[in-house]
Protein backbone atom coordinates (compact mmCIF):
# COMPACT_ATOMS: atom_id res chain seq x y z
CA UNK A 1 0.00 0.00 0.00
CA UNK A 2 3.16 2.43 0.53
CA UNK A 3 3.98 1.68 -2.87
CA UNK A 4 1.40 4.18 -4.64
CA UNK A 5 1.51 6.95 -2.00
CA UNK A 6 5.65 6.68 -2.54
CA UNK A 7 4.84 7.28 -6.31
CA UNK A 8 3.39 10.66 -5.38
CA UNK A 9 5.45 12.02 -2.63
CA UNK A 10 7.30 14.69 -4.66
CA UNK A 11 4.19 15.65 -6.31
CA UNK A 12 2.30 16.27 -2.81
CA UNK A 13 5.46 17.91 -1.88
CA UNK A 14 5.15 20.52 -4.74
CA UNK A 15 1.14 20.64 -4.12
CA UNK A 16 1.86 21.54 -0.26
CA UNK A 17 4.68 23.99 -1.20
CA UNK A 18 1.72 25.72 -3.50
CA UNK A 19 -1.19 25.63 -0.74
CA UNK A 20 1.02 27.29 1.00
CA UNK A 21 1.95 29.69 -1.38
CA UNK A 22 -1.48 30.60 -2.42
CA UNK A 23 -3.67 30.35 0.86
CA UNK A 24 -2.23 33.62 2.65
CA UNK A 25 -1.74 35.11 -1.10
CA UNK A 26 -5.24 34.77 -1.59
CA UNK A 27 -6.68 36.05 2.07
CA UNK A 28 -3.96 38.83 1.78
CA UNK A 29 -5.32 40.45 -1.92
CA UNK A 30 -9.07 39.61 -0.71
CA UNK A 31 -8.59 41.33 2.35
CA UNK A 32 -6.33 44.09 1.42
CA UNK A 33 -6.81 47.67 2.09
CA UNK A 34 -4.61 48.64 -0.83
CA UNK A 35 -4.23 50.61 -3.79
CA UNK A 36 -6.80 48.46 -5.75
CA UNK A 37 -10.30 49.00 -6.07
CA UNK A 38 -12.81 46.54 -4.02
CA UNK A 39 -14.37 44.60 -6.62
CA UNK A 40 -10.81 43.50 -8.00
CA UNK A 41 -9.50 42.29 -4.57
CA UNK A 42 -12.74 40.36 -4.19
CA UNK A 43 -11.92 38.86 -8.10
CA UNK A 44 -8.51 37.84 -7.24
CA UNK A 45 -9.37 36.61 -4.06
CA UNK A 46 -12.01 34.50 -5.84
CA UNK A 47 -9.35 33.29 -8.42
CA UNK A 48 -7.02 32.51 -5.80
CA UNK A 49 -10.46 30.05 -3.83
CA UNK A 50 -10.63 28.43 -6.84
CA UNK A 51 -6.76 27.49 -7.38
CA UNK A 52 -6.66 26.58 -3.64
CA UNK A 53 -9.72 23.91 -3.84
CA UNK A 54 -7.63 22.33 -6.80
CA UNK A 55 -4.92 22.22 -5.57
CA UNK A 56 -6.58 20.69 -2.05
CA UNK A 57 -8.15 18.09 -4.29
CA UNK A 58 -5.22 17.09 -6.45
CA UNK A 59 -3.20 16.52 -3.02
CA UNK A 60 -5.84 14.68 -1.07
CA UNK A 61 -6.06 12.50 -4.94
CA UNK A 62 -3.11 12.72 -6.66
CA UNK A 63 -3.91 10.45 -9.41
CA UNK A 64 -6.73 12.45 -10.84
CA UNK A 65 -6.55 14.61 -13.77
CA UNK A 66 -5.99 18.50 -13.16
CA UNK A 67 -7.94 19.54 -15.68
CA UNK A 68 -10.81 17.27 -14.27
CA UNK A 69 -10.68 18.52 -10.54
CA UNK A 70 -10.63 22.10 -12.33
CA UNK A 71 -13.92 21.71 -13.69
CA UNK A 72 -15.24 19.80 -10.71
CA UNK A 73 -14.60 22.49 -8.35
CA UNK A 74 -16.06 24.83 -10.81
CA UNK A 75 -18.87 23.53 -10.99
CA UNK A 76 -18.82 23.28 -7.09
CA UNK A 77 -18.16 26.45 -6.47
CA UNK A 78 -20.55 27.57 -8.98
CA UNK A 79 -23.29 25.69 -7.05
CA UNK A 80 -21.86 27.08 -3.69
CA UNK A 81 -23.01 30.61 -5.58
CA UNK A 82 -26.55 29.70 -6.28
CA UNK A 83 -26.50 28.03 -2.72
CA UNK A 84 -26.04 31.34 -1.65
CA UNK A 85 -29.67 32.54 -2.95
CA UNK A 86 -31.05 29.66 -0.27
CA UNK A 87 -31.16 30.99 3.04
CA UNK A 88 -32.49 28.08 5.49
CA UNK A 89 -31.52 28.48 8.88
CA UNK A 90 -29.28 25.95 9.24
CA UNK A 91 -27.22 27.59 6.40
CA UNK A 92 -27.90 30.92 7.77
CA UNK A 93 -26.27 29.38 11.08
CA UNK A 94 -23.35 27.97 8.81
CA UNK A 95 -22.61 31.32 6.88
CA UNK A 96 -22.55 33.56 10.76
CA UNK A 97 -19.41 31.61 11.63
CA UNK A 98 -16.02 32.24 9.70
CA UNK A 99 -15.44 29.46 8.32
CA UNK A 100 -19.01 29.15 6.85
CA UNK A 101 -18.66 32.73 5.33
CA UNK A 102 -15.23 31.75 4.22
CA UNK A 103 -16.85 28.11 2.47
CA UNK A 104 -20.17 29.10 1.46
CA UNK A 105 -20.05 32.93 1.42
CA UNK A 106 -23.21 35.06 2.25
CA UNK A 107 -24.10 36.74 -0.65
CA UNK A 108 -24.73 35.63 -4.16
CA UNK A 109 -23.06 37.80 -7.28
CA UNK A 110 -23.32 36.74 -10.28
CA UNK A 111 -20.13 38.85 -11.00
CA UNK A 112 -18.23 36.32 -8.93
CA UNK A 113 -18.58 33.78 -11.78
CA UNK A 114 -15.77 34.75 -14.30
CA UNK A 115 -13.39 34.93 -11.31
CA UNK A 116 -14.39 30.81 -10.28
CA UNK A 117 -13.67 30.41 -14.09
CA UNK A 118 -10.22 32.17 -14.51
CA UNK A 119 -9.31 30.68 -11.13
CA UNK A 120 -10.72 27.56 -12.49
CA UNK A 121 -8.30 27.84 -15.77
CA UNK A 122 -5.11 28.38 -14.44
CA UNK A 123 -5.99 26.29 -11.64
CA UNK A 124 -5.25 23.45 -14.00
CA UNK A 125 -2.86 24.86 -15.47
CA UNK A 126 -1.14 25.55 -12.28
CA UNK A 127 -1.81 21.70 -11.56
CA UNK A 128 -0.93 20.28 -15.18
CA UNK A 129 2.49 22.06 -14.49
CA UNK A 130 3.09 20.70 -11.01
CA UNK A 131 1.86 17.40 -12.74
CA UNK A 132 4.57 17.51 -15.46
CA UNK A 133 7.18 18.62 -13.87
CA UNK A 134 6.80 15.52 -10.81
CA UNK A 135 6.88 13.26 -14.05
CA UNK A 136 10.31 14.79 -15.52
CA UNK A 137 11.51 14.55 -12.25
CA UNK A 138 11.10 10.95 -12.61
CA UNK A 139 10.28 11.17 -8.83
CA UNK A 140 6.13 10.65 -9.63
Amino acid sequence: MSAPLSRFRYYRLVLLVSLAIILPLGYWVRFSHGPLPEWLNDALGSVAYEIFWILLVLLCFPQLSPWWVALGVCLATCGIEFLQLWKPPFLQAARATLPGRLVLGNTFNVSDFPAYWVGSGLGGVWGRSLQTRAERSRKF
